[in-house]
């Protein structure tokens, strides 16, 4: 039982540092700008800004952070799945 207290606190723990890692990268920023096109987008990979010469359209932003969004998660899934897979490939060979 203890065993599994320690497994807890290991876990909050871990779940405390993701948090923490998210909100410093959360501060990072890249801004790139050619050709009249600016973006700045965070190290979470959020879009902040989508400028054309200058004009911003946040209507454009939303659709391209829902895009960003559904590929981390549809790329989310398919790691789950392999390592899902790998689990029972490794407790077979045991």
């Amino acid at each position: 039982m203890l065993d599994k207290f320690k497994q807890a606190g290991e876990m909050a723990k871990m779940a405390k540092q993701a948090r923490q890692m998210q909100k410093e990268m959360d501060k990072e920023k890249v801004i790139i700008e050619e050709n009249g096109i600016k973006v700045i987008i965070t190290g979470t990979q959020k879009i902040e800004a989508f400028e054309i010469n200058g004009v911003s359209n946040d209507a454009v932003v939303d659709v391209l952070n829902k895009a960003i969004r559904k590929s981390q998660e549809s790329a989310a899934k398919k790691m789950q799945e392999m390592s899902g897979g790998l689990g029972a490939m490794m407790k077979g060979m045991m």
